[in-house]
């Protein structure tokens, strides 16, 4: 099988490489430069550098042929920061690549594609009545890829979206996404206890990600898909004590703490970002309610697609190490960015 990738030098999209190559496929891949150092990309990767949006329709109609399915494995999630209207981003790097290469690919006689989405589609859809979409466009965002992705699908094109919760892992001369964490709960280092809120998350291995893609681009049915994606589910008060235990703090005492008190702080969050001109993907004063719930999904649909078992607690120890020496400026890595 020849498959055509988006992102494929990026934390998750090597991790599918791997997987893929291992499988016997041949991969071929769009990415900006430069490469992490000493990053594990394999060798057998064909690797393009560019912006995909920057190429013409006869330069992408070029690269897919004789290709058999397209894997997204780029775009930006509700971390990164924009200026105002940050939809107008989400839609940029999540979106419009995607309406602009499905023709393409369809064209081109493709059976499948995978597109790398967000646990947040899930809950939307899942809690609907709490209706999150109205108040954050991360939300409104990815079902709107979502929305595109199911409308090309059809019977002889396959669609699959991976809607991934937060991963652990890390991939060398990277900038892990959490770094942000750090910077958040740094400012409580000199409290006597960590407030954070009560709820939980879904969570996996960037490993177990490369495995699901793999999975997802050798699964023949065709029509459109959309997997929430998950191997293990964790409270907050738990997973901080992973992450307090890699900063060097042991048995960190974590409070939980209702929406309403979390909300009080996201004050001086508004402000912030009003002054920094920056737009955020999440409304502050709903990201408290969100963070209270426990957002968690059973593993039989990431089972189906080809995860294994993986040593999360390690893969979260491993990022926060990175992350903490990423903050404190050891280390110089590359930015993640949306490919």
């Amino acid at each position: 099988m020849n498959v055509f990738m988006i992102g494929g030098t990026g934390l998750l999209g090597c991790e599918a490489a791997k997987q893929l190559i291992a499988h016997g496929h041949k991969v071929t891949s769009v990415a900006l430069p430069p490469l992490p150092e000493g990053a594990p990309i394999p060798e057998e990767m064909e690797i393009i550098f560019g912006d995909i949006n920057k190429k013409s329709d006869d330069e992408l109609r070029e690269l897919l042929k004789g290709q058999d399915v397209f894997i997204f494995a780029a775009g930006v999630d509700e971390r990164v920061e924009f200026p105002a209207p940050v939809s107008d981003y989400y839609y940029k790097f999540n979106i419009a690549p995607l309406e602009r290469i499905f023709p393409l690919c369809k064209e081109a006689g493709l059976k499948n594609a995978v597109v790398l989405g967000s646990y947040f589609a899930y809950l939307a859809k899942k809690m609907p009545e709490k209706d999150f979409p109205a108040r954050n466009p991360y939300f409104r965002a990815r079902l709107q890829q979502e929305a595109v992705c199911e409308q090309f699908a059809d019977d002889s094109f396959g669609v699959k979206v991976l809607e991934l919760p937060y991963i652990f892992g890390t991939q060398p001369g990277r900038k892990p996404v959490w770094t942000i964490l750090i910077e958040q709960i740094a400012m409580m280092d000199s409290w006597p206890f960590t407030l954070y809120p009560k709820g939980g998350t879904a969570m996996l291995t960037c490993r177990q990600v490369g495995e699901v893609i793999c999975g997802a681009a050798e699964r023949e049915k065709r029509g459109y898909e959309a997997f929430p994606i998950a191997m293990y589910n964790m409270k907050w008060d738990k997973f901080l004590g992973y992450v307090y235990d890699a900063r060097g703090m042991k048995n960190r005492k974590i409070v939980g703490v209702p929406p309403v008190m979390m909300k009080m702080g996201m004050i001086k969050v508004k402000k912030d970002y009003a002054k920094r001109g920056v737009d955020s993907g999440m409304d502050p004063f709903n990201l408290p309610d969100i963070m209270d719930i426990d957002l968690f999904i059973d593993k039989c649909y990431s089972v189906e697609l080809g995860a294994t078992e993986d040593d999360i607690a390690a893969a979260i120890t491993d990022s926060i190490i990175v992350s903490e020496a990423a903050y404190k400026g050891k280390v110089q890595l590359l930015d993640m960015k949306g490919e």
